[in-house]
Parts: C-alpha cells; structure tokens; sequence
C-alpha cells in the first residue's frame, strides 16, 4: 500500500506557495475576477477552504459528511458557487484565516488517518493519498485562476504534477460516467514528459490506445484549465481522442471547461 506521506508533503509545499502569493493581497486585488465566471480571487481561496473544511468532515466525521452531501443534494448545479460565495463575502484576513486553519485541520488529519482507510466523497470514495491527491490537485488548479488574474507566473510545480497526473488517468472512468457515456473497457498508454524531461508511462505498453505529450498539458486539461486546442497532446484510438474531449480530474457534474484561444465567446 502506497504511503501517502510524499503527496501530504506535496500538498502542503502548494499551499504554502499559494498562500504566498495572496498573503499580502490589497483589497481590490482580492476582488479581481479570474477566468471562472463570477468567481473573484476571494472566490478561489473561498472555495478552497470550503472544501477542506468538507474533506475534514469525511475524514473524522463521516456522519456530519453525509449531512453536507445531502444537503448539496437539494442544490446540486449550485452549492459549490454557494460555498464559494459565502466565503468571499468574508473580510480577506478572515478568509485566510479559515484557510489556513482549515487546510492545517485536514493536513493533521490526513496524517493521523489509519492505514487503508477510505473516506466518502461527492464522486468515489477515496484512501488517504488520493484524498490528499485530490486536495493538491484543487489548490494548483484555483492558484493558477488567481495567478492569470494577478497577472504574475506560478512557480514550475516540478514532480508534484505527477500526483495529478495519476489522479487524472485514474479518474477516466469516472469523467466518462458523468458524460452518460460507458467507460472503455481497456487501458489506455499514456506517455507524458516531466517539467525536468523524463518520461511518465502509465497503462500497457502494447495498448491500442494512447495519449502522449508534456504532463503539464495533461494536468491543465484534466482540470479544465486550458483547452484541448491550446495543448500540445496527441491520440491514438477513438476512445482515447473522446477521453481528451471530456476528462476532468475534479468530482462532481461535466465541467464547462475553458474557451480555446482565438475562439468566439
């Protein structure tokens, strides 16, 4: 059984980065929009804490946690925005407050959780490192939302994309379930190259098919923070070229996605 020490670690190396980037924020730059629709950068971090809070919740009180999924149940095309929308109404040093506090509740948690546990979820249950998995996953996608609204790079996130990359080949199934559609039942080869150069493989060698490209790519797709025509990844198989069309490495109903460039809005 994998140890889900790394990607804890992993985890909190990215909040930490982030929480750089918007500890010293002024208040007109917390209310810039970002490429979210109606989603300031207090909406980002809002969000973030929203969902630690609810991780929290899976991990030490599954019963509260089934409280908070079915009350998500009365609203399911909106209580991520109504979570994120109470958040951001919080004055900002009290927004990073509850951040901070909340992503350091679940980092404890995480770390004290038995082995071989699994925790409920809005989509499949998961263990320990694809719950922590999932949580980093989240934090790079909304930093690099804040990051094009800042109008500043992110740090080259290195290794650390591989846990996302992991979580997005595992959740293929999972994206298209959402889409109404049946999953393959084969494998797929995935082939990508590291931010330093070396190759990620994944899947059998011998698969019918493939995807290949840089894993920096893949990780902006599945998180649908960059449009397939804006990337530079290649298939091989119909079912792989239908994959890239509607991957999302998130839990929850189709995403939207993003506007290729040089597209009509």
């Amino acid at each position: 059984m994998a140890d889900p020490t790394p990607v804890i670690d992993d985890l909190r190396a990215e909040s930490d980065e982030l929480d750089l980037l918007v500890a010293e924020l002024s208040p007109e730059e917390w209310a810039l929009a970002t490429p979210a629709p109606g989603w300031t950068v207090a909406h980002q971090i809002a969000h973030l804490a929203w969902t630690d809070h609810s991780s929290v919740l899976a991990v030490t009180d599954q019963a509260a946690f089934a409280r908070e999924v079915e009350s998500a149940l009365t609203a399911p095309g909106d209580f991520v925005d109504r979570g994120a929308e109470d958040g951001a109404g919080k004055p900002p040093a009290e927004l990073l407050a509850d951040w901070r506090a909340g992503r350091e509740a679940l980092e404890a948690a995480l770390r004290a959780a038995p082995e071989g546990a699994r925790f409920p979820w809005y989509g499949p249950p998961m263990s320990t490192a694809s719950m922590a998995t999932a949580r980093l996953m989240e934090t790079w996608a909304h930093g690099l939302d804040i990051a094009d609204a800042l109008g500043v790079p992110r740090t080259a996130p290195g290794d650390r994309l591989r846990h996302i990359t992991r979580l997005g080949i595992r959740t293929r199934d999972f994206a298209f379930g959402v889409h109404g559609l049946t999953p393959p039942f084969e494998e797929f080869r995935v082939e990508l190259t590291s931010p330093a150069g070396e190759m990620w493989t994944y899947g059998p060698q011998d698969a019918t098919d493939r995807v290949t490209g840089p894993a920096l790519d893949f990780c902006l797709l599945v998180t649908q923070r960059a449009h397939r025509a804006d990337l530079a990844l290649h298939t091989e198989g119909s079912d792989a070229d239908r994959w890239l069309d509607i991957a999302q490495a998130f839990a929850g109903p189709p995403g939207t996605g993003r506007t290729a460039k040089g597209a009509t809005p």
